[in-house]
């Protein structure tokens, strides 16, 4: 009499994982929202500083073939353009602080060690008056430096709308990066906008002037 042995084969589940599948599903579940703050206004600071100084000196220089006066008027504009943000900001962010724990007082959640803990999550506005006040000056920067070594005024003036143009993009493929957005979308929309900003302070700065001077 010849007894069978019965095999029991337990199959052991292959590891199918793919790194990349991973590194897909990791980026999938990130939060851009959590960068929606300081995205926001850093990179409102800089595209104002562009934008703002950029048209400031293409409307002086509309009237005005002095670069003495084109780049005067870009420092001024940098030097006020990054008080007001900073100030604008502060007076923002610390309205926000003020909301949020008013908000906290009231739901008596702001005793003991949770108190701490809560205020470390706070908004800062002296860090958000800084940030945008150095954003600022950044994007006020790239103008200036366009026009500060070129003679020819008409090819100034190109050398600043280029620069300005270049600089926009670059920040909306940044912004496109940090927030996940579609980066075609923000770089044509930041350009767009500070082309507009430019030729219509350019154009009736002119306008002005001729009928004035």
């Amino acid at each position: 009499m010849t007894t069978n042995q019965a095999d029991f084969n337990v199959p052991i589940p292959e590891d199918h994982s793919d790194p990349m599948q991973l590194q897909v599903c990791t980026e999938e579940d990130f939060d851009y929202s959590q960068r929606g703050q300081w995205l926001r206004a850093a990179l409102l600071g800089a595209n104002d500083g562009l934008v703002s100084v950029s048209s400031l000196m293409m409307g002086v220089g509309a009237v005005k073939h002095d670069p003495k006066a084109m780049i005067l008027s870009g420092f001024v504009g940098l030097v006020a353009g990054a008080c007001s943000m900073a100030i604008g900001e502060f007076v923002s962010v610390y309205s926000q602080l003020d909301v949020e724990v008013a908000q906290k007082k009231r739901e008596h959640r702001t005793m003991g060690n949770q108190e701490e803990t809560e205020k470390e999550q706070l908004p800062n506005p002296m860090l958000a008056a800084v940030a945008s006040a150095l954003a600022f000056s950044l994007g006020a920067i790239v103008p200036l430096l366009a026009a500060s070594f070129v003679e020819d005024h008409k090819v100034r003036l190109g050398m600043v709308v280029a620069a300005v143009s270049l600089a926009v993009v670059v920040f909306g493929w940044i912004g496109s990066i940090l927030g996940g957005t579609p980066m075609f979308k923000s770089c044509f929309r930041v350009l767009l906008g500070g082309l507009i900003a430019m030729a219509i302070t350019f154009g009736l700065t002119k306008l002005i002037g001729s009928s004035v001077i």
